[in-house]
């Protein structure tokens, strides 16, 4: 199962969903792949916020790779797209070709809270506490995907 995690910037909130579903894949012996994106171009080949490295290295999970921009083939790429909130859903779905790619989408927190369309709050501009919020809520929502991949 491929798996790619949306947010704004790619810079704080998709890596730091990546390294957590990326460990969990491996303590499960899940193969796939786990990748994130964005929309701002002003990140490009940004690694991810200081603060969210910090945060995941608390809870011994790596935080790593560039920000990069979400692009059409991505919808080759990967079965499950997971957005964190409504404007990166609308941003994905501008792009989408046709209806197999508009099912791939979904909104992460919709996961733990079906077809709520929930938002994942960017801690960008609120601190690093507001990081571990987030990193909690991340943490619930990928251990969830990594269990119902397991299910199926």
């Amino acid at each position: 199962m491929n798996i790619l995690f949306v947010c704004m910037g790619n810079v704080c909130r998709s890596p730091m969903a990546v390294g957590l579903l990326k460990k969990k894949f491996e303590e499960n012996n899940i193969d796939g792949l786990v990748d994130s994106a964005g929309f701002e171009s002003y990140t490009i080949n940004e690694p991810p916020d200081k603060r969210a490295i910090k945060t995941a290295e608390k809870y011994g999970i790596e935080v790593s790779g560039r920000a990069r921009i979400f692009v059409k083939d991505d919808f080759d790429k990967f079965d499950k797209i997971y957005v964190m909130d409504m404007q990166n859903y609308r941003d994905v779905k501008d792009l989408t070709r046709n209806k197999s790619d508009i099912k791939k989408i979904d909104y992460l927190l919709n996961v733990l809270h079906p077809g709520k369309n929930e938002t994942v709050p960017d801690p960008y501009s609120q601190g690093e506490y507001n990081c571990h919020v987030i990193f909690e809520i991340l943490d619930k929502a990928t251990t969830k995907i990594a269990e119902n991949i397991q299910a199926n």
